[in-house]
Order: C-alpha cells, then sequence, then structure tokens
C-alpha cells in the first residue's frame, strides 16, 4: 500500500484563512482559525 499524499496546509491557504472545496458535487469551507486549528463545514 502506498502511503497517503501528503500536503503543507500553508501550501493549501497561502494568504486566504478558508478554502472550499469541491467533493462529489457539494462545497465545503476549511477555514483557519485564530488558534491555527482547522474546521471542515459543509
Amino acid at each position: 500500500m502506498t502511503p497517503p499524499q501528503r500536503v503543507s496546509s500553508a501550501s493549501l491557504f497561502g494568504p486566504h484563512k478558508e478554502l472550499v472545496v469541491e467533493h462529489n458535487g457539494r462545497e465545503y469551507r476549511l477555514q483557519l482559525t485564530r488558534n491555527g486549528k482547522l474546521i471542515l463545514t459543509a
């Protein structure tokens, strides 16, 4: 089994604090909090 692909959150977010992930026709918001935590909402 190959290991999962690893991506840094910094490369995903860039200068932004939020991004939208499209999955199976739905949008999910991934937010970076002030405390450096991640929140994923539908």
